[in-house]
């Protein structure tokens, strides 16, 4: 679990209601610690739900790959590491990687791009300036260190041409 941003992962523990007919959480649920990490990112960046009171912006999810790796069940911790991988004056593509906090393998990953919206008129708006110095130092953290494998993806079944 390489630390790639001054981010600290996101832990969770798998809850009851979270576990499927399949014996293993849901897939929804990976989706929803997935989400809590967003949460913390924002925080970071200081566009979380403090930001959104005061600005009247936030941030939308636009699109989502979700790749499950591994299972995990009842009661297992997780650990959500976040790299944000791109921004602009609108958008922010960032990375998702859960790992199973005892075990240490990686269970899942999701790669999001988000849009920054003016709630007021529900169309996207650019970061003001103090907000984007700070997403863009956050990026700095990772310059020289490579694109997860998994970013970029697109969805195909394996060995055929699209």
């Amino acid at each position: 679990m390489e630390q790639t941003s001054s981010l600290a992962p996101f832990e969770a523990t798998v809850l009851p209601e979270w576990i499927d007919s399949n014996g293993h959480m849901n897939l929804a649920y990976y989706v929803v610690v997935f989400d809590l990490a967003t949460d913390a990112l924002y925080d970071r960046l200081g566009i979380g739900t403090p930001y959104r009171e005061a600005t009247g912006n936030s941030c939308f999810t636009a699109e989502t790959h979700t790749i499950y790796e591994r299972e995990v069940a009842l009661g297992d911790r997780l650990a959500v590491r976040t790299r944000l991988l791109d921004a602009d004056a609108k958008r922010l593509l960032y990375f998702h990687e859960m790992f199973h906090a005892e075990g240490g393998f990686r269970a899942c990953v999701q790669e999001i791009l988000a849009l920054h919206v003016d709630m007021e008129i529900r169309r996207t708006a650019p970061f003001p300036d103090e907000r984007r110095a700070v997403i863009d130092a956050f990026l700095r953290e990772s310059e020289g260190v490579p694109f997860p494998a998994e970013a970029g993806r697109r969805i195909s079944m394996p060995g055929k041409k699209s």
